[in-house]
């Protein structure tokens, strides 16, 4: 094992970190190189979906801060601590200043190993004391980066740990890939469907009962930390597809009865209403939810899944209707008035028929996901630290896979 910091490798030509471009108003274009951003580093992969770019008379300034494959990321300004290792980099696409990226030398760190290790113990206990605060965000500097010690074990080590725990990354991607088809199948046919002319339009509040949701009092502390889920808009931006199985606060009976979101059964729709528009999840289990939402209980079980795609279909429209000072919001007085396309009972029944078992697959998939990731959390502090011997890592992953 050999310790040093990244500032040493660094100055050794063996580990080469900065942070991201920083764009000026006046070079942002229509096309060019994508800025990627801390939102898009999710599940450990760089996923963009931002519209703004660099033009590309600016690619002697941007210089190295393009994307290349092997890169490893760590989000470093606001969003702290999410990581990717990059995959199929295009060459136009360049990091923002909330990211920092690494080109490790592999004759002495390998990127998939350093891409563990930045989720690992050493390093989070780490940059636990590093998270500066601006007026802004939170961030992490450069200069403390440089300063963060590493534990470097042998080349064949690091190779092995990042197969075991790359093993298990391999199949959650699959699984996520899986369900991203499914969505796209079930949604090709609800657009197919709703241009066949075999529809009548008619108003949300028809189909399903409409509401929203509310806060209990956060200084109250008999209002939380219960057994009743309560989900608020970050809850459904971070998942990786549209099933809310449980949520990152909880409350307590008190703290229900005390405000004015119902507790929705399983099975309610909610979309995010309130500066991120048009985030959805149906819900797994009963759930309140806070004043970000709307929420759309079905009136029969047939139409759940055809108005979740409905409403998939009509993010830009919802956030065209929405407005606000401080920030934009989708109002339930307006949505209530928005009118849609639904198809005939036996269209609606075909769709439903096609559409539930592979929402049914896809829920089933996202939980063994859950399930090998929670395998994966557990493993990589404890090979990092040397409690678990690879070998033995190595025959539980062979159990799950």
């Amino acid at each position: 094992m050999t310790i040093t910091t990244l500032g040493e490798l660094r100055t050794r030509g063996l580990l080469d970190f900065n942070d991201g471009y920083r764009t000026k108003k006046d070079q942002l274009a229509a096309s060019g190189f994508r800025i990627i951003r801390a939102g898009d580093i999710n599940n450990g992969e760089v996923s963009p979906t931002g519209p703004d770019h660099v033009a590309e008379a600016y690619a002697s300034a941007i210089g190295q801060k393009v994307l290349h494959d092997n890169d490893v990321v760590l989000t470093t300004k606001g969003t702290i601590g999410r990581t990717a290792l990059v995959r199929d980099a295009t060459g136009h696409e360049i990091y923002s200043p909330q990211l920092c990226f690494f080109r490790p030398d592999s004759s002495v760190l390998l990127a998939k190993y350093l891409y563990f290790w930045l989720s690992g113990p050493e390093f989070t206990y780490q940059s636990s004391f590093m998270k500066n605060s601006t007026d802004m965000a939170p961030y992490i500097s450069l200069s403390q980066l440089s300063d963060t010690r590493i534990t470097l074990p042998p080349l064949p080590e690091q190779q092995a740990i990042a197969e075991v725990l790359g093993a298990l990354d391999d199949k959650i991607a699959a699984n996520r890939k899986l369900v991203t088809t499914s969505l796209n199948l079930v949604q090709a046919l609800h657009d197919q469907l709703s241009t066949t002319g075999d529809v009548t339009r008619t108003l949300y509040t028809d189909v399903a009962e409409v509401g929203g949701g509310a806060t209990p009092k956060t200084r109250v502390p008999e209002y939380w930390d219960g057994d009743i889920h309560w989900a608020s808009p970050t809850d459904i931006t971070a998942l990786g597809a549209p099933y809310l199985h449980d949520t990152s606060r909880h409350i307590t009976q008190a703290g229900l009865d005390s405000c004015s979101s119902p507790l929705y059964p399983a099975g309610s729709i909610l979309m995010t209403s309130r500066a991120t528009i048009g985030a959805f999840a149906v819900a797994q289990e009963p759930a309140a939810v806070n004043q970000g939402f709307i929420v759309l209980i079905p009136k029969r079980e047939e139409l759940r899944w055809w108005v979740l795609h409905e409403m998939m279909g009509r993010v830009k429209e919802f956030q065209n209707r929405a407005n606000g000072a401080t920030f934009l919001e989708l109002s339930k007085r307006t949505f209530k008035t928005m009118e849609f396309d639904l198809p005939s009972d036996a269209q609606l029944l075909k769709f439903d028929e096609f559409a539930r078992p592979l929402h049914e697959h896809a829920i089933a998939l996202g939980q063994e996901s859950q399930t090998l990731a929670q395998l994966r959390d557990t493993l990589l502090p404890a090979l990092m630290d040397g409690r678990i011997r690879v070998k033995d890592a190595q025959e539980t992953v062979e159990e799950v896979l």
